[in-house]
């Protein structure tokens, strides 16, 4: 029996190895189609290594937004092992080599020829189907949204897409800048340089289009949007409520309701009214939004007086919960 489950063990490990390399994959593809057919068309810049080849393409339009992703991570993965210290995985090396082929390819499979491919002319992608000029708010929504949840699925399977992350990451251990507002100086910069690029027309040829300095606030939703997105993959809706119940019924007829029907556990805290004086038992609990509507109508019944509190529990650490992150973890908000 003792050999039949280390053989079911062993075998799922190997799928959830070979889940995790897939769901890189996967998560590659969606963060590459979300600039191709969203961002890349409309000049948004979302920030990041991408956000700037997005910039350097407007420059040199010979050169796909995928290459100069290569030209701009590879020096910043060689730039982390150097000033970091960090050990590529092959994961996240998979991840920084992948992303880029796919946005070149699907780029490629989209436009009719290479003179649209170079404009990255919206009104020739996919023979014009998802042309969404006159909706930049939607394009801009849809793009950062499969922006987050590719990054965000690349990152639940432990790889990383490089990138400006690793400009943060020397930020803060050089400058002792926190890692979230260095990501934010960092887009920010990136933004900027596409204002002056694509919305003044810094070094480009011909007219700057009426209104293209417009598209720097489309820029900062994209990066509001994907952070969002990204942070909502990895941890969840972050409902978990915090419950604090002081009844003068005995404890123990909560007992039963909170392990049973709940699959909860609790504390008892001893304390004490400050007006009564009287000895109490209050129960701590914490339980998902859906779950208090429930837990409230027990209460109801048991204890119509009790005094119940019920309060936001941001992060929920431990058995049953999320396990408590490790030195140098870095957590996406």
């Amino acid at each position: 029996m003792k050999e039949k489950i280390i053989s079911f063990t062993e075998k799922a490990k190997d799928l959830n190895w070979w889940l995790d390399w897939i769901g890189i994959i996967i998560g590659c593809f969606i963060m590459s189609a979300g600039f191709v057919y969203f961002i890349n068309p409309y000049n948004i810049i979302p920030g990041g290594v991408y956000g700037t080849s997005i910039v350097l393409h407007n420059l040199f339009p010979h050169i796909q937004v995928g290459t100069f992703g290569y030209m701009l991570d590879v020096p910043l993965m060689v730039l982390s092992i150097i000033l970091l210290g960090s050990k590529l995985g092959a994961r996240t090396i998979l991840a920084v080599l992948v992303s880029p082929a796919l946005m070149n390819i699907l780029s490629a499979l989209s436009y009719p020829s290479v003179e649209a491919l170079q404009a990255l002319d919206p009104a020739q992608l996919l023979n014009g189907h998802i042309d969404m000029s006159d909706d930049l708010m939607l394009t801009t929504i849809l793009g950062s949204m499969m922006i987050g949840l590719g990054c965000g699925i690349v990152v639940r399977c432990d790889a990383t897409s490089g990138g400006s992350d690793i400009v943060a990451m020397i930020f803060q251990k050089y400058l002792h800048i926190p890692f979230s507002k260095a990501i934010l100086m960092v887009d920010g910069v990136v933004v900027l340089f596409g204002l002056l690029i694509i919305g003044m027309g810094v070094g480009q040829e011909g007219e700057v289009t009426s209104g293209s300095w417009l598209l720097s606030f489309y820029s900062l939703l994209a990066i509001f949007i994907s952070s969002r997105t990204l942070a909502y993959v990895l941890n969840g809706s972050k409902d978990d409520k915090m419950i604090f119940i002081v009844s003068s019924k005995p404890v123990d007829l909560f007992r039963d309701f909170i392990l049973n029907e709940l699959e909860r556990t609790a504390t008892r805290i001893k304390s004490s009214g400050l007006y009564s004086g009287q000895d109490k038992e209050m129960l701590f609990l914490i339980a998902k939004n859906k779950e208090v509507r429930i837990l409230k109508q027990f209460i109801k019944e048991i204890d119509p007086d009790a005094f119940v509190v019920v309060t936001d529990a941001y992060d929920t650490y431990g058995e049953g919960w999320q396990n408590l992150p490790s030195k140098g973890d870095i957590q996406p908000e």
